[in-house]
C-alpha cells in the first residue's frame, strides 16, 4: 500500500478530516491486504472501510457479501454528479455500487530528463522500434538506457514488472485478446501473450540496457528508480512507471522544474491498430461497515475537497468531475490527467483486475523471470 511521499501525502489529507469533524482514521498500511482483510474478518474486527490496489479484490468481497453498497450510505445525485457512468459501473458489482475510484494512475508514462535528452542529441520515441533503436544508441555511447525496479517491500515487488506485461499486451494484442485473457479466457501460453512477455524480456536480458541487471532491479525500490534519471550526470535514461513517479522526483529533486527538468513520453505503439493504448491503476474505496464516521470519511474521501487536496501535494490523478483542471499544479500532472481524459483505448492493468491469487502469483513470477530468463 501508500508509502513514501505517497503515504505523508494521505496523512495531510486525512488529517483534514480530523480536525474538522474531531474523528481519528487509524490507518493500518500493509502488502498483504487480501490476507490482512481475511484475518480481521474471521476475527470479527474487519476495518471500517479499506482502500484496495485491485479492483479484482472488491468483486470477491462484493461477491462474498462483505461490502456495503453505497447507495444506501451516501448522496447518490452528488456521486452522479461527480462520477462518469463509466466510473461508476467499474466501482460496481452485480449493478451495485460498491467502489470509489479515489487515486487513478496513468501507467503509460515512460521518465525521462529532457534537458539530458537534448544534450546528448536523442529524440523522444514515438514506437517500440525507435526506442529499442534509441537504447542501442544509448549503449553504443556508453550509457545506460533503462533503470527497470521490482520493489524491495515485503512480499516482493514484481507489481511493477507486471505493468510493463500489461502495457505491452494491451499496446500489442489489442482490447480483445487483453480482456480474454484478463478473464481467463486464453491460456498465458498464448502466442500473442508469449510475444509481450518475450519483448519485455529483451529489454531486461540486453547486455547494458538495465542499470545494475538483475542485482539492480531486485534491490531499489519505486521511487529510487526514477533518481538516476536526474543525477548529474544521469546514469540512466529511461524509467517507465506510472504517473505517480512524479512525487517520487518533486519530493527528492524539489529543485526540478516539472517539464523543463522532467517529464514523461507516453508508453511507445507497437501496433498501430492500438496507438494510443494507456493502462490503468486506481486505489479503490469501499465500505465493510456502515458507522457514522465510516460514512462521513468515505463522503470525504469520494468528494473533490480530498482529492483536490491531494492534487496540489503532486503525484495523484482524479476521475471526480467537480475537481477542477487548473488544480493540477504543474504541465506534466495536467497531461497525465489529460492522457486519461483523452485516450482512445484504455483497460486497468491486467494485475489491478485479476483475481489476487493470481496476481501475487504472478509477482512471483516475474521476479524470477528476472532471475532465471529460462523460465518464460
Amino acid at each position: 500500500m501508500w508509502s513514501g511521499p505517497e503515504l505523508d501525502s494521505f496523512v495531510t489529507v486525512k488529517s483534514t478530516w480530523e480536525q474538522n469533524t474531531g474523528g481519528t482514521v487509524d490507518w493500518n498500511g500493509t502488502r498483504d491486504l487480501p490476507g490482512e482483510l481475511d484475518a480481521q474478518t474471521e476475527a470479527g474486527t474487519p476495518p471500517d472501510i479499506a482502500i484496495l490496489p485491485n479492483i479484482g479484490l472488491m468483486h470477491e468481497l462484493a461477491d462474498e457479501g462483505q461490502l456495503v453498497a453505497l447507495p444506501s450510505v451516501m448522496d447518490t445525485d452528488q456521486l452522479q454528479k461527480d462520477y462518469a457512468p463509466a466510473w461508476i459501473d467499474l466501482g460496481s458489482h452485480d449493478g451495485e455500487l460498491f467502489g470509489i475510484f479515489y487515486k487513478v494512475t496513468n501507467k503509460a508514462t515512460v521518465w525521462y530528463n529532457p534537458k539530458a535528452f537534448a544534450a546528448a542529441d536523442y529524440v523522444v520515441p514515438s514506437t517500440w522500434d525507435e526506442m529499442i533503436e534509441l537504447a542501442d544508441a544509448m549503449v553504443a555511447d556508453d550509457r545506460t538506457p533503462f533503470s527497470v525496479v521490482a520493489p524491495k517491500v515485503p512480499g516482493g515487488g514484481g507489481w511493477a514488472l507486471t505493468d510493463w506485461i500489461s502495457q505491452i499486451v494491451l499496446n500489442t494484442c489489442g482490447p480483445d485478446l487483453y480482456d480474454r485473457w484478463v478473464t481467463g479466457q486464453i491460456p498465458w501460453t498464448d502466442a500473442c501473450i508469449k510475444q509481450s512477455f518475450d519483448m519485455f524480456d529483451t529489454i531486461v536480458q540486453t547486455q547494458g540496457y538495465v542499470l545494475g541487471g538483475s542485482e539492480g532491479i531486485r534491490g531499489t525500490s519505486d521511487a529510487e528508480g526514477s533518481y538516476p534519471l536526474y543525477s548529474d550526470p544521469p546514469i540512466a535514461y529511461m524509467y517507465y512507471l506510472a504517473s505517480f513517479a512524479q512525487a517520487f522526483i518533486a519530493s527528492e529533486y524539489p529543485q526540478l522544474a516539472p517539464g523543463a527538468d522532467y517529464d514523461f513520453f507516453q508508453f511507445p505503439t507497437i501496433n498501430p491498430d492500438n496507438a494510443g493504448s494507456i493502462t490503468i491503476g486506481a486505489d479503490v474505496v469501499v465500505m465493510l461497515n456502515d458507522t457514522p464516521a465510516a460514512r462521513s470519511f468515505m463522503t470525504y474521501l469520494a468528494g473533490a475537497e480530498s482529492q483536490q487536496a491531494w492534487i496540489e501535494l503532486g503525484g495523484f490523478t482524479s476521475v471526480n468531475r467537480s475537481v477542477a483542471p487548473d488544480a493540477y499544479p504543474d504541465a506534466v500532472a495536467r497531461a497525465a490527467a489529460d492522457g486519461l481524459a483523452s485516450a482512445e483505448l484504455i483497460r486497468f492493468s491486467a494485475g489491478d483486475t485479476m483475481p489476487a491469487s493470481v496476481q501475487q502469483a504472478w509477482w512471483k513470477g516475474m521476479l524470477e523471470l528476472v532471475d532465471d530468463p529460462s523460465t518464460l
